[in-house]
């Protein structure tokens, strides 16, 4: 979304970009303000007072209700959310986001409204705005909601409150934009109307997030195996990578004297950092598997340095790419790939020369593909990581998101739009 406000920028128009507050973001994951810097500095931000009320964790707080029958309590807050709009989480942000957009508006008139999903309680602003003032809008779906990436196929019927909410406004929207083939696949196929107007518009990755060399792995010492990303799968699948290493140690000597580097956010809100994926790597530590916390985005580069390969941990199957799989592509390093064979991941990685291959979620697949990947790291020439990082170069973000935007702004107006045009 930075690159995307980057962009509209670049083309002359003039963007508000409308968000909750810092102290919501930071109840959830908390923030990191590098990832702020590289913003335009003409891009308007408007903040709205809304806040997940789920994530609070200081019980001072809490109601009486909420003190003596916490579950109770969660199970009427969703409910409550539900009343607005057909999510879960998020659905009574409804009323204040629409308010949002159209008070947006009557100070900066707009030409465009780009809602980036999720939470999709957000179609429901731009359609607002589209039935007061007729302003067209684009949706940045990603994932997608109709559709489950995780395990396939149909998230929701059409027919249902959900369905009928994305049937209209998906058949309004001037561009819907996708973040991989299959996902845009699915969506041309269910409404073959709009089947023009679905786009791929890929994640990618920024040049200045990996690292420009790497020097020659010391293997006397051992190797550094790296997960950056958030870890938000399911403890058994962790579970598994972590057996599959555990396996991997034992067979070879290299291996043995290695670490395994976790680092990102485990859990938000009270359980940030104290769940049962804590607790496995914590288990974990004498196989020399070490959690370091997030990274910020101004460190992510270094991060990399350090390491002699990555580990890609993705859910999902085929509907599913990730982010990370670019930056990891990028870095140069090898690749171990703990994730369905069937992974849109896969597609992308295909052709990569230190990428061990996709090997499904068995420990012992994945056991082979660490002790590849070790091999790989010692061996691999210079030639051949610049292949690798060659092999990346086009998916960087910039040159993915330029395309995108120029394409939205000519569907909207002229190439070249004039400043005082609302983005």
């Amino acid at each position: 979304m930075r690159e995307t406000a980057n962009k509209f920028i670049e083309l002359g128009w003039d963007v508000t970009v409308l968000t909750i507050a810092e102290e919501s973001w930071e109840r959830e994951y908390g923030l990191d303000h590098t990832l702020s810097d590289p913003v335009d500095s003409r891009v308007r931000i408007v903040e709205l007072p809304l806040a997940r009320e789920d994530l609070e964790t200081d019980i001072r707080l809490f109601t009486k209700d909420r003190a003596l029958n916490p579950t109770g309590w969660m199970k009427r807050e969703r409910e409550r959310h539900l009343e607005h709009f057909p999510e879960l989480v998020f659905g009574g942000w409804r009323e204040a986001l629409e308010q949002g957009v159209l008070d947006i508006h009557r100070e900066f008139p707009a030409k465009l409204l780009l809602a980036s999903c999720a939470p999709y309680v957000n179609l429901a602003a731009a359609w607002k705005l589209w039935q007061a003032h007729k302003i067209p809008y684009a949706i940045d779906f990603r994932d997608g909601w109709s559709i489950d990436v995780i395990g396939g196929g149909e998230a929701f019927t059409r027919d249902s409150e959900a369905g009928q909410w994305e049937d209209r406004v998906l058949k309004e929207a001037v561009a819907v934009w996708c973040v991989n083939d299959p996902i845009a696949d699915f969506y041309r196929e269910r409404y073959p109307e709009i089947a023009e107007r679905v786009h791929v518009v890929r994640n990618g990755f920024d040049p200045d997030s990996v690292p420009a060399v790497h020097g020659k792995p010391d293997a006397e010492h051992g190797l550094t195996f790296g997960y950056l990303g958030s870890v938000n799968f399911k403890p058994d699948f962790l579970a598994t990578v972590l057996d599959g290493w555990r396996a991997a140690r034992e067979r070879d000597p290299l291996l043995a004297r290695s670490r395994f580097e976790i680092r990102g956010h485990i859990g938000a809100g009270a359980s940030r950092e104290a769940n049962a994926h804590m607790a496995l790597i914590r288990q974990a530590e004498t196989d020399g598997v070490l959690f370091g916390g997030p990274v910020p985005k101004a460190e992510v580069a270094s991060t990399y340095g350090r390491w002699d390969a990555l580990v890609l941990m993705l859910v999902g199957g085929r509907f599913v790419t990730s982010g990370k799989v670019y930056e990891f592509m990028a870095s140069g390093l090898p690749v171990v790939s703990c994730h369905e064979v069937d992974h849109d991941a896969s597609n992308v990685l295909a052709g990569h020369p230190l990428w061990t291959g996709a090997c499904g979620l068995e420990a012992g697949g994945i056991a082979e593909s660490f002790v590849r990947a070790a091999r790989m790291a010692v061996e691999a020439t210079d030639e051949q990581r610049a292949e690798a990082r060659a092999h990346a170069n086009r998916f960087t973000r910039g040159l993915l998101m330029a395309p995108a935007v120029q394409k939205l702004t000519e569907t909207v107006g002229p190439a070249l739009l004039a400043k005082s045009t609302q983005a």
